[in-house]
């Protein structure tokens, strides 16, 4: 590994051969923004993927954004890529499909010849070794603000090419105030959860409200795509197992949850091929995976990745931990959502999807009226259940007739 100024980095990257090559770069909250501006000044084409990019990403022609699961730096941007893919396979998407050119990573000091990817393993790995299966260049950003986490985070130096230094704060999302409705759906959830579960919740208000609601549990694991400052709550509340590391692929939170992992041996990051194998999951004790949807229909069918036909997120990792939730032993499957989409102004329950489905096959889902069955139950009584429990009042006798004529015996 080389340590280079902006302007030697720059130049090495200036003298890339061929055109547009791929940039693969740490997302979510990790984004080396110091070395992708030096990437983006040297480099008049490139394609740059990333998974959840947050905003401020490059923005002008020549620069092609390449994602399977799209953050709010590549929402609605002209000539977005998205490449459907559960989190699972984006590693196998990177080694067939898309090789990467330069990889972009943001990382630790050196600490005795290695460093960490901190808050950010995620597909990074299998991008790195990918790169280096076609020469590229692995390049990292290094901060003594990036917290060194232990697991599959940590690199030997000598799979760095260059490396930048830059000391720079780490980027939190906004935090936002738990609505009623959340807290309403958290409590619900919690109330599905026993002493002794593993946990694997997504992002957003519903799994914050629903860990605030699990600190009188006790004996929890987790065992997660991504976790956030709840767990760290958990920690505190004593909720947590003890001999059972916490486990995830990536973490983005406060400035206090990233002093909370920072050398501490009971997180562990590990590469996404074995935080979201289903095989994986299933065999995690009572793993309870909560995640949110878009909307959901009267099939239990849940869309979680696109608003009136134009992608807005992706698969992320719910289809992997739907799946293994389902065969762990005690293991549920929740999808969680409002009734009612404020800003919109509609329901989140439909008679059927008009488009692509994320996940299908719940054991439960549950709004702010009530929880409804699903596993176990026939298409009717699923049906029924997702219109008593789930719907908002102001809906059911529509999505009732409307059920009927897709062929359900529904009531009411």
């Amino acid at each position: 590994m080389r340590i280079l100024s902006e302007s030697q980095l720059g130049a090495v990257l200036a003298g890339m051969p061929g055109p547009a090559p791929r940039v693969v770069v740490s997302g979510n909250f990790a984004t080396p923004a110091r070395a992708l501006a030096v990437l983006d000044s040297a480099l008049a084409e490139y394609r740059l993927f990333a998974l959840n990019a947050q905003a401020g990403l490059p923005d002008r022609p020549g620069v092609l954004l390449e994602t399977p699961f799209v953050g709010p730096g590549m929402r609605r941007r002209a000539g977005l890529r998205y490449f459907p893919c559960r989190l699972s396979l984006v590693p196998e998407l990177l080694k067939r499909s898309l090789p990467p050119d330069v990889v972009l990573v943001h990382t630790s000091p050196v600490v005795d010849g290695t460093v960490s990817l901190g808050t950010e393993v995620n597909i990074l790995p299998a991008a790195i070794e990918a790169v280096r299966a076609r020469g590229g260049l692995v390049i990292a950003q290094l901060n003594p603000n990036m917290p060194f986490t232990h697991g599959d985070a940590v690199l030997p130096v000598d799979e760095i090419d260059h490396a930048l230094e830059a000391d720079e704060p780490l980027l939190s999302p906004e935090p936002r105030p738990l609505g009623d409705a959340a807290r309403t759906i958290g409590g619900r959830v919690a109330e599905l959860v026993t002493d002794g579960a593993t946990l694997q919740l997504g992002i957003g208000g519903i799994p914050d409200a629903t860990l605030a609601a699990l600190t009188g549990r006790r004996g929890l694991a987790v065992w997660s795509e991504m976790f956030s400052d709840g767990v760290l709550g958990l920690d505190r509340a004593g909720a947590l197992d003890p001999a059972v590391p916490v486990t995830a692929s990536f973490v983005f939170g406060s400035a206090e949850l990233y002093r909370w992992i920072d050398r501490n041996p009971r997180v562990r990051l590990l590469r996404t091929e074995k935080t979201n194998d289903p095989a994986v999951i299933a065999r995690r004790r009572a793993l309870v995976s909560v995640n949110s949807a878009l909307e959901v229909d009267l099939f239990a069918q849940a869309n979680a990745s696109r608003v009136r036909g134009s992608i807005h997120s992706g698969f992320g990792g719910q289809t992997d931990f739907v799946v293994g939730a389902l065969h762990s032993p005690g293991g549920k499957a929740i999808i969680a959502l409002p009734s009612w989409h404020p800003k919109a102004g509609v329901s989140t329950v439909v008679p059927r999807l008009a488009g692509p489905v994320t996940s299908f096959q719940h054991s439960f889902i549950v709004s702010e009226n009530g929880t409804a069955t699903i596993w176990g139950n026939d298409s009717s009584e699923q049906a029924q259940q997702i219109v008593d429990h789930v719907a908002h009042p102001d809906v059911r006798g529509e999505l009732v007739a409307r059920g009927r004529e897709l062929g359900f015996a529904l009531h009411g």
